[in-house]
C-alpha cells in the first residue's frame, strides 16, 4: 500500500488517525496488531528490545519447588512464557499459590497457562497506572511473615516491590528466564522507523519500556531530529525517557488497547 493510501499519511484523509507504531519483543506485536485493529487502529511495528532465552534449568527447579511458594510475581507476559516453557510434563500450578502481574497482558498469559483467575493478583482496573506502586495495595493487606515469594523476570527487574514484600517479613527469591537486549530490525520495520522519522505527522510511538527508547539513537542515528514526533507512553517514567530523547509531545495513558485508543484520538496539537 503506498504511503498516500495509508490511514493518517501525509496526503491521506485530515481526518484519519495516525497510525501506531508499537515498540514491543515481536512475540508480543502480533496480539497487539489484531488488539487494535478490532478498535479500528492500524499498526506498525519496530520491536525495541529483543528477548532472548536463558538457560531454563533455574526455572525448572523453581517448578520443583513451586508447592511452598506464597507467590510468584511475574513481571512480563515473556516472563510468564519462558517460565511455563520449563515447566515439568504433567505439573500444575499449585491451588494455595497466588501470581502477580501488573499488566492484563501477562494476567491474560497466565490464565492461558492454566492458572486459575481466582489466584490472579493485580492492580485494580480503575488504577491511575499499572505498576508496583498499585499492585502493592493490593498484596500489602496479607500475612507475609516468613512466607516464600518468587519474582519472575528477565535479567533484573521489581527491585520496589521485592523490597516492599522483604520489609513485610517476605522471604523473597527470583529467577531469570530472559534476556533484553538491542534487536537487529528486519528491512521492513527499518522502514517503519525512517518513515516515522520523515512523516511524523502521520505517525505515533507506542513505548512501554524506557530500557527500550534508549536502543532508538542507534537504530535511528544519533543525528535523528525527533522533534516533532508524537508518542503515548504507559508510565511517567517511559515518558521523561522519551521526553530526554527529544520528542516534542508525550502522553500518557494505561497499557490497555482501549485507552491506547481514546489517546490516539489526540488532540496532537
Amino acid at each position: 500500500m503506498p504511503d498516500s493510501a495509508r490511514p493518517g499519511a501525509e496526503g491521506g484523509s485530515p481526518d484519519a488517525l495516525p497510525r501506531l507504531i508499537l515498540t514491543r519483543p515481536r512475540a508480543q506485536a502480533q496480539d497487539w496488531v489484531q488488539r487494535m485493529a478490532r478498535l479500528g487502529v492500524a499498526c506498525d511495528c519496530v520491536p525495541l528490545l529483543d528477548i532472548a532465552p536463558l538457560d531454563p534449568t533455574p526455572a525448572r527447579q523453581a517448578w520443583e519447588r513451586l508447592a511452598s511458594q506464597a507467590l510468584l510475581m511475574f513481571v512480563s507476559p515473556n516472563a510468564v512464557e519462558h517460565f511455563f516453557a520449563a515447566r515439568p510434563a504433567g505439573m500444575r500450578w499449585p491451588a494455595h499459590t497466588l501470581a502477580a502481574t501488573v499488566g492484563p497482558g501477562s494476567a491474560q498469559a497466565l490464565v492461558s497457562q492454566g492458572v486459575p483467575p481466582a489466584l490472579l493478583r493485580q492492580p485494580p482496573p480503575d488504577a491511575p497506572s499499572l505498576d508496583s506502586e498499585h499492585l502493592w495495595p493490593v498484596l500489602s493487606g496479607l500475612d507475609w511473615r516468613g512466607r516464600e515469594v518468587l519474582m519472575v523476570r528477565g535479567d533484573g527487574g521489581r527491585e520496589w516491590l521485592a523490597d516492599r514484600l522483604r520489609e513485610a517479613g517476605a522471604r523473597v527469591g527470583a529467577v531469570s528466564v530472559y534476556r533484553r537486549q538491542a534487536p537487529r530490525l528486519e528491512p521492513a520495520e527499518q522502514a517503519v522507523l525512517d518513515r516515522a522519522l520523515a512523516q511524523p505527522q502521520a505517525h505515533v510511538w507506542l513505548f512501554s519500556s524506557a530500557e527500550a527508547i534508549d536502543h532508538l539513537p542507534a537504530l535511528a542515528g544519533t543525528t535523528a531530529d525527533w522533534s516533532r514526533s508524537r508518542a503515548i507512553a504507559t508510565h511517567e517514567r517511559i515518558a521523561q525517557r522519551a521526553r530526554r530523547l527529544g520528542l516534542g509531545h508525550v502522553v500518557l495513558t494505561r497499557p490497555d488497547a482501549a485507552a491506547v485508543a481514546t489517546a490516539l484520538q489526540g488532540p496532537w496539537d
